[in-house]
């Protein structure tokens, strides 16, 4: 039962993500967040943005047209995090369309700099909002065609969140940390696995648990439009990518 209603929440989550700006897509994997609610929730004077990006943003990042580079047919993105690296090697054929965002992402460097602002134990680790709000905003809508499900939601396959439409993915993937196959029917397209370092993977800080409003972890909405200035004040053990990269 307790594994049921797990699932179920990742389904909302990963279907909320695009609430307020999009799960898989960088709202919350299921957030259902209202704009009152939101608006409720936000303090009223926001922190200002730090960090790397606080200052200066690689201008393709501002522009996710510039997305549009075809990946390799199998390529690895070696993840730098807080707590060691990890490499995910993605497979073109198992879906086309998130590895090619995928692929983009960590060429742009989209993910360096951000944080696993939501982790379960047994269940998954997302990560992918940009720590920068006006890089968030900009990716909130960018968001790519469904591919079919070829692979299981199995233990270190990689899929992007989504909200419950259609075509709702965007930058927003989780890592499964158990064998989710009940995900499989809900259009979650695994598009790469962890081939080294699940061990940090697994080791990534779950503390805070689920996302607010069903948790006391990181409001999505407010990730989105605070960026780490919200994540480091609020939830300073959560751990991070400090940087990913294409590697051989």
């Amino acid at each position: 039962m307790k594994r049921t209603t797990s699932l179920l929440l990742v389904a909302i989550a990963l279907a909320a993500c695009k609430t307020s700006d999009e799960p898989g897509s960088s709202t919350s994997p299921s957030t259902t967040t209202s704009a009152a609610a939101m608006t409720a929730a936000t303090p009223p004077t926001p922190p200002k943005p730090q960090g790397p990006l606080a200052s200066t943003v690689h201008p393709d990042l501002l522009d996710p047209s510039k997305a549009s580079a075809k990946a390799p047919a199998v390529f690895k993105a070696k993840f730098t995090s807080t707590k060691g690296d990890f490499v995910i090697e993605v497979h073109r054929d198992w879906a086309p369309n998130g590895a090619d965002r995928f692929y983009n992402l960590v060429t742009m460097g989209f993910f360096d700099d951000t944080r696993f602002f939501r982790a379960i134990v047994g269940f998954m680790v997302q990560f992918g909002i940009s720590g920068d709000p006006a890089v968030a905003s900009k990716w909130s809508n960018a968001n790519i065609q469904d591919d079919p499900v070829k692979q299981s939601n199995k233990k270190g396959f990689v899929t992007y969140a989504q909200t419950g439409a259609p075509n709702s993915r965007s930058t927003q993937v989780f890592i499964n940390y158990g064998e989710n196959a009940n995900l499989d029917g809900q259009r979650f397209a695994p598009f790469g696995q962890v081939v080294s370092g699940m061990d940090i993977v697994d080791s990534l800080y779950k503390g805070y648990g689920e996302g607010a409003p069903q948790g006391r972890g990181p409001s999505q909405g407010l990730v989105q439009s605070q960026g780490n200035a919200y994540l480091d004040a609020k939830f300073p053990k959560l751990d991070g990518v400090k940087q990913a990269v294409i590697v051989p």
